[in-house]
């Protein structure tokens, strides 16, 4: 399993992860890193630890936000398939509805037709 060294609040992490996984630990810790800049400017300097759980809890906050957004969206898209499912069955009702008309209609034309040409 290959170790990644990673800076997050300018210490260095030596992270174990999975092969060919590398590259995508040092984007995640780089992106972590910036977070913790941008909190720990905003907060000053608590320590590591505490900054660290700070900035995990922020990520959390923000990605249980992502989660129910998420569900609102997936909600929204199964409340739209069932309109367009109950859209189609409408139609396929007008549909045999014409469909019927037609044929009586016709069955009207070939009676007019058949009394026109009857002697």
């Amino acid at each position: 399993m290959p170790l990644v060294e990673v800076v997050v609040n300018g210490r260095d992490y030596q992270v174990a992860c999975d092969i060919g996984q590398e590259e995508r630990l040092r984007e995640l810790a780089q992106q972590f890193d910036k977070r913790v800049q941008v909190l720990a400017s905003s907060v000053g300097q608590v320590g590591d630890a505490r900054l660290l759980l700070m900035a995990g809890l922020v990520l959390t906050d923000e990605l249980a936000g992502s989660a129910a957004k998420s569900a609102e969206r997936e909600r929204e898209v199964a409340s739209l398939k069932a309109k367009l499912a109950e859209g189609a069955e409408t139609l396929e009702k007008a549909e045999t509805g014409i469909t019927e008309l037609l044929e009586q209609a016709a069955v009207r034309i070939e009676s007019i037709a058949a009394r026109v040409a009857a002697p």
